[in-house]
């Protein structure tokens, strides 16, 4: 053959037989003698033909795919929470409709969902930051189709499944255990603030200075963009508001890196005269110099998490039933290294 795709038609030319009875020996119909089989089998093998699966769901009422909307990947959590996204969905035997998006662009958006809704998948899962200025927009959009829709890190509501990490609880224990280490002066460099993690930590942080008695607490808060840049930067400009700081939670490790070397940069000794707490754990926060402290998330969990759910919800109205939306939420764990330990004696 030329090195266009062997067709199902190909097959039954060469083995003398319909195509509807190639497709009864791909699907292992009863009612194909075994000299035929055996002889289609053959040509399939000889051929190499690879009959087209989505197809053959399609024609059953399935395409046992499952969409992906996707953005940022370029940053640690939402690139890990698509590696548990596809282990998950090739562990259930699922097959992955990825779509990447670099902004909220509602008639992209449009196009996308158009395209899997075409396609029957079976669920969607949406890994795309929650922006507020969107969220009515998305809510109208996803309550007119039936398809079941799972959201990955968003704020609860009652008519929705969500997939999410506990980031207030991961701000709190970042800002506690500094607070705990003698730390008394305890700044933050968010993340930008239209997303959702971000405005979830600054609320952990804020809770535990409030009620260590803060005042002016606007004054200890700058916004970075997820990048080392902006942390170096940020951390230069909380010290150019306020000198007194002595310890800082960092909202992500990328720009805890950055504020590591703007540390060393104004002189400042981490531990001793700045203690660093960042977010995420990634595989070389061990490996900074010092050791950071950070928050771990585990994103890869969340991202199976949610295949899982779209597959409980796909088997439950397989029987009829139609399961109540629910929350699952992932908790943080505090990763205690030199960073934030006044009493290792690290030079910055």
């Amino acid at each position: 053959m030329s090195e266009e795709k062997v067709t199902i038609l190909d097959v039954a030319q060469a083995a003398g037989v319909s195509a509807q009875t190639v497709s009864r020996v791909l699907n292992d119909r009863p009612d194909v003698s075994m000299e035929t089989r055996l002889r289609v089998q053959k040509i399939i093998e000889q051929m190499g033909y690879s009959p087209n699966l989505f197809a053959r769901n399609l024609s059953r009422g399935r395409s046992n795919s499952i969409g992906v909307i996707a953005y940022g990947l370029s940053y640690f959590g939402p690139s890990r929470v698509l590696i548990g996204i596809e282990g998950k969905i090739n562990e259930l035997n699922f097959s992955l409709a990825l779509n990447l998006i670099d902004d909220f662009i509602p008639s992209q958006i449009d196009h996308i969902l158009y395209e899997l809704l075409s396609r029957r998948v079976e669920g969607i899962i949406w890994a795309v930051p929650a922006i507020e200025q969107y969220s009515d927009w998305l809510a109208e959009k996803f309550s007119k189709i039936q398809t079941p829709v799972v959201y990955i890190n968003k704020g609860p509501t009652d008519s929705d499944f969500v997939v999410a990490m506990d980031n207030k609880l991961g701000g709190k224990l970042a800002t506690a255990h500094l607070m705990a280490q003698g730390y008394r002066r305890i700044a933050i460099i968010t993340g930008p603030s239209r997303w959702w993690e971000t405005q979830e930590r600054l609320a952990g942080w804020r809770e535990v200075v409030t009620d260590a008695g803060y005042v002016n607490i606007d004054e200890l808060i700058v916004e970075g963009d997820w990048n080392a840049p902006s942390g170096s930067a940020g951390l230069k400009t909380l010290f150019a508001k306020d000198p007194d700081i002595d310890a800082v939670f960092v909202s992500n490790d990328q720009m805890a890196l950055g504020a590591m070397q703007a540390s060393r940069e104004l002189g400042k000794s981490i531990p001793q005269d700045l203690g660093i707490v960042g977010f995420d754990d990634i595989p070389e926060a061990a490996y900074f110099y010092p050791p950071l402290t950070t928050i771990r998330q585990g994103p890869k969990v969340i991202g199976a998490l949610a295949v899982e759910r779209i597959s409980a919800i796909v088997e439950a109205r397989q029987t009829g039933a139609n399961p109540e939306p629910e929350i699952l939420c992932s908790h943080p764990t505090l990763v205690v290294r030199v960073s934030s330990k006044r009493d290792e004696g690290i030079i910055g």
